[in-house]
């Protein structure tokens, strides 16, 4: 059975909760798994009849009955924003969003503490800021690093003492480097990592695999390759793996290597919310996105036009795809341009994981590039398709399941393979 995978090959927003959201909707679909990324989350989903939620932890399949989420260990997990969220999912229709969550023991517990050191470091950056989204995640896996043997972690939930213990030092070590922090005392984050642990069923890594093995599973990323913690534009990054290498470990232990259909989804138009090269960025382009406005932690949200030497480099980075998934088709407007290169070039090359100068350099060179434009495109898919030289499987028109058109067979629903026009 093939499972799939859905990874922006941008810098976020894109539209992967849309596309995770049509897939559950034209498909049966099992559980949508959470693969990286944390609550900093914000995939939109809206339904035909107007009902919408920012999905930041729960999968973006979660308006569909029956259809789980998985949180693996690859998440950093906030029990606190978790519940605030299932809290709005019940208002717009999603009782039962709690019933049907599972979350890896292994992954690491995003704490007051950690929220607050983040907001401290980025503060202190001044006009230097990382356009962290201020909640904690990355400062949650920068500790887990440094202190992998006693980071917090969500088994610990369901070992008070082992938790407070943990909290403490997490909290005293913090408090030591960057002084007095914005958080509750311990005692009284107690209850609420308690209670999340009477209330969600906490599995060890085996799960997965018979998940797996009982129904379509979809990948849900986070973010976007561009933002990837290696093959980003240091130091304007993300604490995570974006793109499909997280996935691929999954399946491998659920002994399903190869069991995979990738999709890259992309808007037409290129954004990027937070400082950071955006080659493309056109102040004049007329755009809004009403679920991306300014906040003090990001900035604005920034506009460009179609960057397929950055997307280019996105999916050589990720290893490819087997189809793309293009969506904001409505937005796609004569002032719309697309570029295809740079006064510096038309390629960027992926360099190995973990080599940070390299892409501080390659920093550089984008924040001096130019771009070079050609006029809209008659057909976009068919330029997109064409520039990345890979196949668009899904057009999205509007921001409803309504609004998406399979192209070809790749992405139909079971009941249209066969019929679906290429």
């Amino acid at each position: 059975m093939n499972h799939v995978a859905v990874v922006d090959l941008g810098f976020g927003d894109a539209g992967k909760g849309t596309v995770v959201d049509w897939l559950c909707a034209t498909r049966p679909v099992h559980t949508v798994v959470r693969f990286n990324g944390g609550a900093q989350a914000a995939h939109n989903v809206v339904l035909r009849d107007g009902r919408h939620h920012t999905f930041a932890q729960f999968g973006a399949g979660t308006f569909h009955p029956g259809v789980g989420t998985h949180l693996s260990r690859h998440v950093v997990v906030d029990p606190l924003a978790l519940a605030a969220e299932a809290d709005h999912l019940a208002t717009v229709g999603v009782a039962d969003a709690l019933d049907r969550l599972t979350v890896d023991s292994e992954a690491l517990l995003a704490t007051p503490y950690h929220r607050a050191a983040n907001r401290a470091r980025e503060i202190a950056r001044g006009a230097d800021r990382h356009g962290s989204c201020g909640l904690g995640v990355g400062e949650t896996v920068a500790y887990g690093l440094a202190h992998p043997e006693d980071a917090p972690r969500v088994g610990d939930c369901r070992r008070p003492a082992l938790l407070r213990r943990r909290l403490t030092v997490l909290r005293d070590r913090l408090t030591v480097e960057l002084g007095p922090l914005d958080a509750p005392p311990v005692q009284d984050c107690l209850p609420a990592y308690t209670g999340f642990a009477g209330r969600v069923a906490i599995v060890d890594r085996t799960w997965l695999a018979g998940a797996l093995r009982s129904g379509t599973c979809v990948f849900e990323g986070a973010q976007g390759v561009l933002l990837d913690e290696w093959h980003g534009f240091h130091p304007y990054t993300t604490w995570s793996t974006t793109t499909f290498t997280n996935v691929d470990r999954l399946l491998a232990e659920a002994g399903q290597a190869g069991e995979l259909t990738r999709i890259g989804v992309l808007r037409t138009v290129t954004t990027r919310h937070g400082p950071g090269p955006l080659v493309t960025e056109d102040p004049t382009l007329p755009f809004v996105d009403g679920h991306n406005p300014t906040n003090p932690w990001q900035g604005r949200f920034r506009f460009g036009h179609f960057d397929a030497v950055a997307h280019r480099y996105a999916l050589a980075a990720a290893g490819g795809v087997d189809g793309l998934a293009l969506t904001h088709l409505d937005l796609a407007g004569p002032d719309l341009r697309i570029c295809r290169r740079y006064d510096t070039g038309d390629r960027l090359i992926p360099g190995p994981p973990g080599d940070l100068d390299r892409q501080a350099a390659l920093t550089d060179r984008l924040l001096r590039s130019r771009p070079v434009y050609d006029d809209a495109p008659a057909d976009w898919a068919e330029a997109v398709g064409a520039e990345l030289a890979t196949p668009v499987v899904l057009t999205s028109h509007g921001p409803t399941a309504d609004d998406k058109i399979p192209c070809g067979p790749l992405l139909a629903p079971p009941a249209l393979v066969g019929s679906v026009s290429t």
